[in-house]
């Protein structure tokens, strides 16, 4: 299935990703960001707060936000 996927850490970026159908927002972030833990990013889905254990769907955005920015005082 297809999802918008919105990656706001660094230089950010938005791209149409495929994924499986059955995946979790917790399995998608850890699928995309390697070395950063969920407590330290606003995520949501459809622009909603997400659960960890929240399906995906076909269509659906997802967004990931750091809310801790490297350097900064």
């Amino acid at each position: 299935m297809n999802i918008l996927f919105i990656n706001n850490d660094g230089g950010g970026f938005a791209d149409n990703i495929v994924i499986e159908d059955g995946t979790t927002v917790e399995k998608l972030f850890a699928q995309r960001i390697k070395n950063g833990r969920p407590e330290d990013y606003l995520i949501r889905l459809n622009r909603q707060p997400a659960a960890a254990n929240q399906l995906l769907q076909d269509g659906d955005r997802v967004s990931f936000t750091p809310t801790k920015i490297e350097g900064a005082a």
